[in-house]
């Protein structure tokens, strides 16, 4: 009995081509990512999506196997678009740690930092909280499927053998920065307000009463209202971010 194994080589390429696209998006990709996460579990997720998605385009790797020089190139360019779409997700979800660094500051607890589980450094108590919150609330929403429609559509935004168009990935990445911050200063708005009530009210108080250590009576006072604020604003916060990431997660996934 004889088994034919002359089709591996023409399988195995685009298997692989395709794992450095899918794989780069994953180990960039928030929630799944972080080094909290096991490296062998995001490796199964890879091979599980490259399994699932690479049989949809294994026409599109048209690769010359007997020259080296097309094969490095084209598997560059398709790290290059795993890198593309892993940052623009994670720069997605860095609005949260952007209203919680502003939220803490406001709050009086701008010196509190902990291990952020989804970055992997330090980082502010508040923003660790909406942080973990954020993720949690995309994978309860199924809104991550989004994520894998981009992946397949990518297959058509950027074409494999086809360097991806500088400009229009440059302007991308502006937009998403440019949208991250100003979400992050959206989300944190009600704090900015309270905080500039607040000190000009602690303001006020120590010019008329010199006497009394306004600091130590502020703090207590601005972290309690901080928290009564944010238990009250905290769903419409969240709803404008889940918004905000299902915008863009759409513009990566125009076939969805």
């Amino acid at each position: 009995m004889q088994i034919d194994v002359s089709f591996l080589p023409l399988f195995a390429a685009p298997f692989l081509l395709s794992f450095a696209r899918i794989g780069t998006m994953v180990m960039l990709l928030p929630g799944l990512g972080e080094l909290t996460v096991s490296p062998r579990v995001r490796l199964a997720i890879a091979l599980a999506l490259t399994a699932v998605i690479m049989p949809l385009h294994r026409g599109d790797y048209q690769v010359d196997l007997r020259a080296f020089g097309p094969v490095l190139m084209t598997l560059g360019q398709e790290i290059l678009i795993g890198i593309v779409l892993g940052m623009l997700s994670r720069l997605t979800i860095a609005s949260l740690q952007i209203a919680g660094s502003i939220v803490a500051q406001q709050m009086g607890l701008g010196f509190v930092t902990a291990v952020d589980p989804t970055q992997g450094q330090q980082g502010m108590l508040v923003g660790n909280f909406l942080g973990v919150l954020g993720m949690t609330l995309i994978f309860a929403t199924d809104m991550h499927h989004l994520v894998i429609s981009a992946l397949n559509d990518s297959y058509t935004l950027f074409k494999p053998g086809e360097m991806p168009p500088v400009g229009d990935v440059a302007s991308l990445f502006g937009t998403t920065v440019t949208g991250t911050f100003r979400i992050g200063v959206q989300l944190s708005a009600p704090f900015l307000v309270f905080g500039l009530l607040f000190n000009l009210g602690l303001g006020l108080l120590a010019r008329l009463m010199p006497q009394m250590q306004v600091f130590f009576v502020g703090m207590p006072l601005s972290i309690l209202a901080g928290f009564m604020i944010l238990t009250l604003v905290l769903g419409a916060m969240m709803m404008t971010f889940l918004d905000y990431v299902e915008g863009v997660l759409r513009v990566m996934s125009p076939g969805s």
